[in-house]
């Protein structure tokens, strides 16, 4: 069963409003098992961890690596070492339980292996039900201490442009050029990229999740890099694309036509929109330019602890923009055999609308 949507309260904490879910989906517990939302939650950080949720009470059950580092970062939750295996210990955690129950969890979040362990496990006195996307709903929203969080991250990733801007040139490889984007990264106190970072010149600008290989960039052609940065667990995600010397005119018309959809979709994202409906603006900015068919991807995505999460900006897609929400607006043509051209930004949801996040140039770079 999906969650109905819940009227959220921003004073109550992350736990509280997800055991509103609870009467919805007729459940006693939730175990969280993705670590994304573990983290949200209660804070850890670790590889390994479940978080069992009851009415009451919250548990964090992790294995012997993580004791001390379980207790530095769990909040609102007590933490238990499991000696074997986290999803028996979750269960034998509900043995205090009379009768039989109901436990929600996500099972899109579950191997198979992991799904016949849980039922398994739990035997007749558990009945495991779908927690749906209740947590992820949870996470589009994001509080004032992610936002600035999300504003730092994407200052150093616009920081991290700029410092290697003076790197692209004809001569480095593509995989030399991604090495000095996630250095700066680090460097300039990012704890990694978000993703591995995309450096596609020439032809393979074309290709929108090009690899970086050892192919160097030449003179005269496109070059997009496209790169993210993690701070202290949040993600930022930025796209900009340059030509190595005087582009062509078609380049520069391209170039011109792909800005121009970016800022009709920042225009159209506002609370109350349906994300398809920014989607439709981008694409029908590059339908005047007799570009659609060029554009092969979403226009954005939801930004957060992990880089794509919802709200995704795409074609008939229902989900109501809120304010809060962190989403990025990267619309992009790609064309065979001369190269692609993507601009990305992210963005907040005000009342007023979109406030940008990054901060890099859009001007179009001949370098």
């Amino acid at each position: 069963m999906t969650p109905k949507p819940v009227q959220l309260n921003s004073g109550r904490s992350r736990v509280d409003r997800l055991r509103l879910s609870f009467s919805t989906l007729r459940a006693d517990a939730f175990l969280v098992t993705h670590l994304p939302n573990v983290r949200y939650l209660c804070g850890f950080s670790g590889s390994a961890g479940v978080l069992l949720v009851e009415p009451s009470r919250s548990t964090l059950i992790t294995d012997s690596r993580y004791v001390f580092q379980a207790q530095e970062e769990v909040s609102g939750a007590k933490v238990h070492i499991a000696k074997h295996g986290l999803l028996r210990a979750a269960t034998e955690a509900l043995g205090h339980r009379r009768g039989r129950f109901r436990v929600a969890y996500a099972p899109e979040h579950v191997t198979v292996a992991q799904n016949a362990t849980l039922h398994a496990l739990g035997g007749a006195r558990v009945r495991w039900v779908s927690g749906g996307d209740f947590i992820e709903r949870l996470r589009a929203v994001k509080d004032p201490g992610e936002l600035a969080l999300m504003r730092e991250a994407a200052t150093l990733i616009s920081e991290v442009f700029a410092a290697v801007l003076p790197k692209i040139r004809p001569g480095i490889s593509e995989i030399s050029l991604a090495a000095e984007v996630e250095y700066a990264i680090k460097k300039m106190g990012g704890s990694g990229p978000s993703f591995e970072t995309i450096v596609a010149s020439g032809a393979r600008s074309a290709w929108a999740h090009a690899r970086p290989t050892s192919k160097q960039l030449r003179k005269n052609e496109l070059v997009v890099l496209d790169h993210g940065a993690i701070l202290r667990g949040y993600c930022s995600d930025l796209t900009r694309t340059v030509f190595l010397g005087r582009a062509p005119a078609k380049v520069r018309r391209l170039y011109k036509a792909v800005l121009e959809a970016q800022g009709a979709a920042r225009q159209a994202i506002r609370p109350g929109v349906k994300a398809g409906e920014v989607d439709a603006v981008a694409r029908g900015a590059l339908k005047r330019h007799k570009l659609a068919q060029y554009f092969t991807h979403s226009t954005g995505h939801g930004l957060g602890i992990e880089v794509h999460e919802m709200p995704r900006l795409g074609r008939g897609e229902e989900t109501v923009l809120e304010e809060g929400m962190v989403v990025t607006i990267e619309p992009g043509v790609y064309i065979g055999g001369l190269g692609g051209i993507r601009i990305e930004d992210d963005v907040v949801v005000t009342s007023k609308g979109a406030e940008n996040l990054t901060s890099a140039s859009r001007e179009f770079l001949e370098l």
